[in-house]
């Protein structure tokens, strides 16, 4: 994931003009950087909760999930070949409706989803290294491990953390790894006659029926999918993005989904749905009963090491759009200001680390955070789908991707759906995104007063100097 270069931006909050990105980016690099990018908290935190929605079957949730991303994906890829520039849901949504407020409201919502799901890492962080290493703190510890682990990511954050791609490869090979060992010791277990592999067709009973649970438990599991859409901020580094981004795109969710899948299985078949619907570190319970004799310090810091990087990433997008947006005029300018000697936003990174601060104290909850993650970013997936429609009428002058008619209107009908109360979503999901949003809202109304006072008119929201960087999960 790209960073965002500060010293691009002028005293006005327009960009210096610089030569194109280098174009670095070949398929398999590519691939990697997608795959890095879903793989991440959501499997290794959120395996147990959805398990104690549906029971054995914990892997069709991730399976439906993983339906619905690939729609969403072909609309992406149609947008992101159609416009490879850097700046995602926030270009695509001011091209197709061309309204201000309703381009700053997407591109506050996927900052806010990066909140979200930082904090969910965050409470991740902390559970698994209470349980790694036998500390045994307590939900109170558990949520000051939490706080001290973001006042941590807030200083890297200042101190300014130049990324690459190489990087990414690395940290990509460490959540991987992970994820591997669990469905190597479910294998193993499986070839020993260990387990029980009958739980993977058995549905919790529930006066609902199937459908409902695995609806709710869904809600739940698209957090593990979200990151795909991250990718498209790397459309101006790639060699050849329209031949390139619709195979190493669908191939990335593939991958991803198949893992998830066989990670499902395996901690099923070792793992009761009950005991692995205990508390936040599900996938320690399969190392312990799959391979008792591995050391479980190993894993907890594989899985502190991972959700760890993906806390860290989307902490920097989310201060680097807080301050790209306020450059633009469309936030407090004082959020936009540049520390003298970092050159980092300091006020932006102070704003996103006490809201996430809010978020680990008074929240705390593993499946309320990433739920809400989910559902801020379905609402952003439903206005892409309905935004490539929309686009369809606006030509370009090169070939690029079409995605058939049907997906995006399948693709905006599913997210919304999803994204409603029906689903048995839980209510403070949508109370701690209202509250998110509203405090978006008040400060955009306070900066269109103070801009009218000054004659100030605020720029398009949709610049590559924006950060408008996704959550990864």
């Amino acid at each position: 994931m790209t960073d965002v270069s500060l010293n691009q931006a002028s005293a006005h909050g327009k960009p210096d003009a610089e030569p194109s990105l280098n174009r670095v980016m070949g398929p398999w690099l590519l691939l990697l950087f997608i795959v890095g990018d879903i793989l991440g908290t959501g499997i290794y935190a959120l395996t147990g909760q959805v398990a104690k929605q549906v029971g054995g079957v914990v892997w069709l949730p991730f399976l439906v999930a993983f339906v619905v991303a690939v729609i969403t994906a072909f609309s992406y890829l149609e947008l992101v070949t159609k416009y490879p520039k850097a700046a995602g849901a926030a270009l695509y949504t001011h091209k197709a409706f061309g309204i201000h407020f309703v381009t700053f409201i997407v591109a506050f919502a996927v900052m806010c989803s990066g909140i979200t799901s930082s904090s969910t890492a965050s409470r991740a962080f902390a559970a698994n290294m209470s349980h790694a290493f036998g500390l045994n703190y307590g939900t109170f510890g558990i949520t000051m491990i939490g706080l001290v682990f973001m006042a941590i990511v807030a200083v890297v954050n200042f101190r300014g953390v130049g990324e690459s791609v190489k990087a990414n490869v690395v940290l990509t090979l460490v959540e991987l790894t992970g994820l591997l060992i669990i469905i190597f010791i479910g294998l193993w277990a499986i070839g020993a006659g260990q387990g029980d592999v009958s739980r993977v067709t058995q549905f919790k009973a529930s006066d609902a029926g199937m459908f409902w649970p695995v609806i709710a438990a869904t809600t739940l599991a698209f957090f593990a999918m979200v990151g795909f859409e991250d990718s498209v901020n790397m459309a101006e580094e790639c060699k050849n993005p329209t031949k390139d981004f619709p195979f190493v795109l669908l191939l990335g969710l593939f991958i991803t989904g198949v893992i998830y899948v066989l990670v499902s299985v395996s901690a099923i078949t070792l793992v009761s749905p009950e005991q692995l619907g205990e508390g936040e570190t599900p996938l320690l319970k399969v190392v312990q009963a799959g391979a008792p004799n591995f050391p479980l310090w190993i894993f907890g810091f594989i899985t502190m090491f991972a959700v760890a990087n993906s806390a860290l990433i989307n902490m920097l997008m989310a201060s680097r759009l807080v301050y790209g947006m306020s450059r633009e005029h469309v936030l407090p300018a004082a959020l936009g200001k540049v520390h003298s000697t970092r050159r980092t936003p300091y006020i932006a990174i102070a704003f996103t680390t006490l809201l996430a601060f809010a978020l680990i104290t008074f929240v705390g909850e593993v499946p309320a955070l990433g739920g809400t993650t989910a559902l801020l970013l379905l609402c952003v997936f439903t206005v892409v789908n309905v935004a490539v429609l929309l686009l369809r009428k606006d030509k370009v002058d090169h070939q690029h991707f079409r995605s058939p008619t049907i997906l995006p209107i399948l693709g905006a009908i599913a997210c919304a759906f999803l994204a409603g109360p029906w689903t048995g979503r839980d209510p403070t999901q949508y109370k701690i995104a209202g509250v998110l949003i509203g405090i978006g809202v008040l400060l955009w109304v306070v900066t269109v007063f103070v801009n009218k006072s000054t004659g100030v008119k605020p720029s398009d929201p949709t610049m590559a100097d924006m950060g408008s960087h996704g959550p990864v999960n």
